[in-house]
Parts: C-alpha cells; structure tokens; sequence
C-alpha cells in the first residue's frame, strides 16, 4: 500500500512538471492539467448557448460598435506582443468575438477560453468613454491569456483527488461530461455564467496583465485608477459581479498605481487621426 502511494505520488509530481508553464508578462508559474483545446471547444459551446438565449445588441448599434473597436484593438495588440516574446503558442486556435449584450442591471463583462468575450450593457455608464472599457476588456481577456480557468479546474481537481491525481486528470480528459462539469464549476451555466470563479490572487494578475493590454493597444492604462474608482462608487451597498472576488477597492488601487510605471513603459500612444 505504501509502494502505491508513493508511485501515485510520485507520478501526479512528474505529471505537474510535464504541466507547469509560465503566464506571460507576469512569469509566474501555473499547472494547467486539462487540455486548452478542449477549454476552447467548450468556451464556444457555452458562449454560442449563452448568445441564443440572451439579447444581442445588434452590430449597428453605436455601442456595440465601440465594444468590437476596443476588443479589436486590444486582441490585435495582444496578438502582436505575444508574436514579438515567442508566446503566440498561447494563442493558437482563438477566434476572437465580442458582443455587448442587452442588461442594464447587470454591471459585468467576461471572457471565454479561445477569446469569446461578452459585456454588458450595465457596465457602460461605469466604463463611460473608450479608456474605460479598454479597462475591462483587458482585464476580462487577460485571464483567458493567463488560462485562469484551466488552473483553476485544475487546483479544484487536484484538492478533490488528494493523492489519486493522476487517476482523476485521466478521467476528466477521458470524457466530455468531466470536462463539461469542472468548466461549470468555474465559469457557471446558464444565467449564471459569467460569474467565474477565480481567486483574488487571479484577479490581481490579470489586473496587471489587462493594464499591459490597454496600454499595447494605445489606451492609456494610467485610467484605470478612475474606473476602479467610478467602479467602487457605483457599488454602494450592492457589490457588483465584476468585482465579487476582487481585491478590495482600496487594496486594488494602490497596487495598480504600484504597476502603474511597468505599465506605462508598453503604453503605444495613438496617432492622430488614427
């Protein structure tokens, strides 16, 4: 018994290793156990659902418009960057969609695996101009770019499985419903997706990595200690989804104003007329 639980052991180590990989920008090492093509197959799935059975703005819609410039803007800057440091690998297979959708009351916007990003009507007079939706919508396609989800199935799976890792991963990566069932625990299903699961130290690397974002994509990132400002005003008594497992308001902006001068140093300032 004892030789078991030591192979187990040792197999499920050797298994992280194979596993661990570095979020860009940031470097931090993370364990990804389940496959991310099979993360952006079930991000399309979901997201194609999700788009049937909520309103779409429609595209001629001067908001909408503003919504798809600003992802357009921020995927193509992302795009490039990852092309320049070596790291396009991280976004091989995206296939880019953003869509605002029509709900006032809810002050919320989210990203897919594979780049489905959806944002909501009820967070726009928070954003209020372009800068302050670069914010978000770095923020949100940030934690797709760090695989977020993928760590976070993947930190629920290994706690639950204790020593039988291994045995567990190679379930869930035998069988869609597996797969189906870890994606739902985090990013939720039917009218309560979009409200994702992700740890407060998530939350702060992508506040970090959508800043680096924004600012490759010619918005100013100094901008977002007045959005997470507006953002805290706006919550009263009511915390908003977007910021459920934030950090707090206070904590969050000293530490963007701390990343502030790293952030600045990627800050492309458009050209005018452009």
């Amino acid at each position: 018994m004892r030789s078991y639980k030591l192979y187990a052991a040792l197999t499920a180590i050797a298994l992280l290793g194979l596993s661990c990989s570095k979020v860009p920008i940031t470097n931090r090492r993370q364990t990804n156990l389940f496959s991310e093509s099979e993360m952006m197959n079930l991000g399309r799935q979901n997201y194609t659902k999700f788009l049937q059975t909520n309103m779409v703005v429609p595209v001629s819609d001067p908001q909408t418009v503003l919504v798809k410039k600003v992802g357009n803007n921020i995927s193509k800057a992302i795009t490039d960057h990852l092309k320049t440091i070596g790291k396009q690998k991280r976004i091989a297979g995206y296939v880019w969609e953003f869509n605002l959708i029509k709900d006032d009351k809810t002050v919320n916007a989210w990203c897919m695996p594979g780049g489905k990003v959806a944002v909501y009507t009820g967070l726009l007079p928070v954003t209020k101009d372009e800068d302050g939706l670069a914010v978000v919508m770095g923020h949100e396609v940030a934690h797709a770019i760090a695989r977020h989800g993928n760590e976070r199935m993947s930190q629920a799976t290994m706690v639950k499985a204790g020593g039988a890792v291994v045995s567990a991963v190679a379930g869930a990566s035998a069988s869609t419903a597996g797969y189906q069932k870890a994606f739902e625990n985090v990013y939720g299903v039917g009218s309560a997706i979009g409200q994702l699961a992700y740890s407060r130290k998530h939350e702060t690397e992508a506040d970090k990595l959508g800043l680096v974002f924004m600012a490759l994509a010619g918005y100013d990132p100094s901008k977002a200690v007045d959005f997470w400002q507006r953002m805290a005003a706006n919550g009263g008594g009511n915390v908003p989804q977007i910021m459920s497992t934030h950090p707090s308001d206070e904590k969050r902006i000293k530490d963007i104003k701390e990343f502030l001068p790293t952030a600045m140093k990627y800050y492309k300032k458009p050209v005018p007329g452009k």
